[in-house]
């Protein structure tokens, strides 16, 4: 069958006159290969494609994995921030009530401290050499 389609495909050569035809060359015999053995090739790469795109996706699922972690780890720390801020406002809310004047004064009373009469500045010599 083979030898056949080949036949049809190459082009026919007519002797010329007075040529003598060309005696046709004895072909070895063509063996039929059978159709499993053909058939392997295409499986071989339909597994191969089957592997890479079966690792690709494997791939993307993990890099999906990974990017949902980072998000909740995110969160987490947003979470984290909004309270710490909170607390800084309190904490900078008291600081401020305790370093009012008002109150300094007040305690100042408590202690039977006055506040001064006149202002007096010292004058110290030179320090050193």
């Amino acid at each position: 069958m083979a030898a056949a389609a080949r036949a049809a495909r190459a082009p026919r050569v007519e002797p010329q006159r007075g040529e003598e035809p060309r005696p046709r060359r004895a072909s070895a015999p063509e063996r039929e290969v059978p159709p499993r053995a053909r058939a392997r090739p295409r499986v071989r790469i339909g597994v191969l494609w089957i592997v890479v795109i079966g690792a690709l996706l494997a791939g993307i699922v993990a890099l999906n994995v990974a990017v949902l972690g980072l998000n909740m780890k995110s969160d987490r720390l947003d979470g984290r921030i909004s309270e710490l801020q909170t607390r800084r406002a309190q904490l900078q809310s008291e600081l401020s009530s305790a370093a009012a004047a008002d109150r300094i004064e007040a305690a100042a009373a408590q202690l039977g401290l006055v506040p001064p009469l006149e202002t007096r500045y010292v004058h110290l010599g030179k320090v050193g050499p």
